[in-house]
Formats: C-alpha cells, sequence, structure tokens
C-alpha cells in the first residue's frame, strides 16, 4: 500500500552543555511559543532524559518545514551554542524529502522515506 501522506516528521537529539539546562529548557519554551503560530505544524514539543534532550515535531508538508526552519532560524543558532545536535532525523515521502536535503545538509540528518502507511 503507497502512502498518500505528505507529513514530514523531525526528529533531531540535542546534548546540553554542562551547566546549560535551564538555559535550554528556555529557549525551548520560546521555540513552542514560536511554532505554535505555524499553521501547518501538527504536533512539536521536547522530551528530556539527563542532560539530553529530543525535539518531538511534525508538518503536513516539506512547505510546512522550510517555514518552520525561517521561523525559529534564530532560535536555532541560539540553542546550538548550548548544545549540540548528536542524531538528526527526517522522516516523510520521499516528494517530499526532496524539498529538504539542501536545507538541511549542514546539520547532518538522516533521511527516512515514507513507503508505506495511512493517516487518520
Amino acid at each position: 500500500m503507497d502512502t498518500m501522506d505528505e507529513c514530514c516528521t523531525l526528529a533531531p537529539y540535542f546534548k546540553i552543555h554542562e551547566g546549560q539546562l535551564d538555559a535550554f529548557k528556555k529557549i525551548c519554551t520560546a521555540f513552542v511559543e514560536k511554532t505554535s503560530t505555524e499553521p501547518k505544524c501538527q504536533f512539536y514539543g521536547y522530551t528530556f532524559s539527563g542532560n539530553e534532550a529530543h525535539c518531538r515535531e511534525g508538518y503536513e508538508d516539506a512547505e510546512a518545514v522550510l517555514f518552520h526552519l525561517k521561523n525559529v532560524g534564530a532560535l536555532l543558532k541560539d540553542v546550538l551554542e548550548i548544545s549540540e545536535i548528536t542524531h538528526f532525523e527526517i522522516h516523510g515521502p520521499e516528494s517530499q524529502l526532496a524539498l529538504l536535503r539542501e536545507h538541511f545538509a549542514a546539520l547532518n540528518p538522516k533521511f527516512f522515506s515514507s513507503e508505506v502507511g495511512f493517516r487518520r
């Protein structure tokens, strides 16, 4: 069964520098506030395990991901000054991933192509 779902999900994992957890969480709050205004964001939030964090985020399509990247660009720069991305995945159908590869190349994500599935 081929998927007609154009949803793209991002899955970055961060290692927060020593003593920067509170600052990181403050920036996360700013990310959530800015992202909550994006009309095509389906979900967005952070989970934590000690000094590691994961951002769970989903968008209707690649266009929405690129809108998000532009919307939070300054915050991304701030968060990368106090943490590092240890693992980063981008999931979606190949037609949408093709629109994202160049924009995320500097963050070295692993791309996963959606091939079968459904969305309710």
